[in-house]
């Protein structure tokens, strides 16, 4: 579902995110693997999560569903190890949770949280922000660009 966000002050459509029904599980594993995320505002998520809606615009609606259904379920699997979701256990613990998720028997797993973990670098780096904190500063211009 489209919506409508303001860039400009001009009102433009813009893809929904993937993960509106997650939001607040997958800021919770965003700011695992992007602690400076925490710091991030309100408009700073909507940027992030709008960078990573407008790269999955074109794939099928399943694969967004799917990804919606992963973050899910990096909620619920701490529970058989921890005892609470993902989102009620401290900094530490999230960390320990995740790293295990990357290195999983399972390639599903895996592959999930790799292709989530890419997601969420490109949104949070793709931010005019995020690109100014790592000092990155390419310019379409190439080596004609002032220094």
């Amino acid at each position: 579902m489209a919506r409508f966000f303001p860039q400009n002050g001009l009102p433009c459509l813009m893809p929904s995110s993937p993960f509106d029904s997650v939001r607040q599980v997958f800021r919770s594993v965003a700011a695992t693997v992007v602690p400076e995320a925490v710091r991030l505002d309100e408009q700073g998520w909507t940027e992030l999560e709008q960078i990573i809606a407008q790269a999955l615009e074109s794939r099928p609606a399943g694969l967004r569903r799917q990804l919606a259904l992963f973050v899910r379920a990096l909620d619920l699997l701490p529970v058989f190890r921890y005892g609470r979701t993902f989102q009620g256990l401290d900094a530490a613990r999230r960390n320990a949770f995740l790293l295990g998720i990357q290195d999983a028997p399972l390639l599903l797993l895996r592959r999930g949280f790799w292709g989530l973990r890419t997601l969420i670098f490109m949104g949070y780096y793709g931010r005019e922000e995020g690109r100014a904190e790592t000092g990155y500063r390419a310019d379409p211009r190439g080596w004609e660009a002032p220094r």
